[in-house]
């Protein structure tokens, strides 16, 4: 009977041993989202799509419909063949990363079925500002990127684009306020 008693111990203590050691390696907190520095693939697809955005940004402040069009299309391609396998970070931020390039790829499509610039300027803000999510979640770190706000812009709801420079050219309003706008942050990741 003592035997059984000490036995019954043995494994009692033994347990609460393993179960302290349980509680040691849960309360460890967890790591944040990691990210590494982008691969040369990534970095030149993604130099590509915002080569194809400026474009047709300057495209909107030339009010040039059929070259807006056309760098739609062509934004559009480049945004649905973005090479996120090349992304170097966790799966969750290459998962919101795909995210924000279907929906800068549904706003090109809607952008390319609607009727006068007007319209299409529409699409285009809703893909600017899914751009300007996008660029901050995969950090693109080749480029200084701008991100300004014209608050008369859609009858005074106000609209935000992206730039590769400081200088103010309204693609929203470019006839009567070409200047209207102001730079709300810079997006610089670049390694110094």
């Amino acid at each position: 009977m003592r035997r059984c008693f000490l036995y019954t111990a043995f494994i009692l203590l033994s347990a609460c041993g393993t179960a302290d050691e349980k509680a040691k390696i849960e309360s460890q907190p967890k790591s944040p989202l990691t990210k590494n520095t982008n691969s040369d693939v990534f970095n030149q697809s993604f130099g590509i799509l915002l080569a194809d955005y400026f474009a047709l940004k300057d495209n909107f402040v030339a009010e040039n419909e059929e070259l807006v069009n056309e760098y739609a299309e062509k934004l559009m391609m480049a945004t649905d063949s973005l090479a996120l396998q090349e992304l170097r970070a966790d799966t969750n931020v290459v998962a919101t990363a795909q995210t924000y390039t279907q929906g800068i790829s549904a706003e090109l499509k809607g952008l390319l079925g609607e009727k006068g610039l007007d319209n299409k300027r529409k699409s285009f803000q809703m893909a600017s500002d899914q751009l300007y999510d996008l660029i901050r979640t995969v950090q693109y770190n080749k480029a200084v990127i701008y991100h300004i706000f014209c608050p008369m812009a859609f009858y005074d709801q106000g609209a935000n684009w992206l730039s590769n420079s400081r200088e103010i050219r309204n693609p929203y309003i470019p006839k009567k306020m070409l200047t209207c706008g102001e730079i709300k942050d810079s997006i610089d990741i670049r390694q110094k």
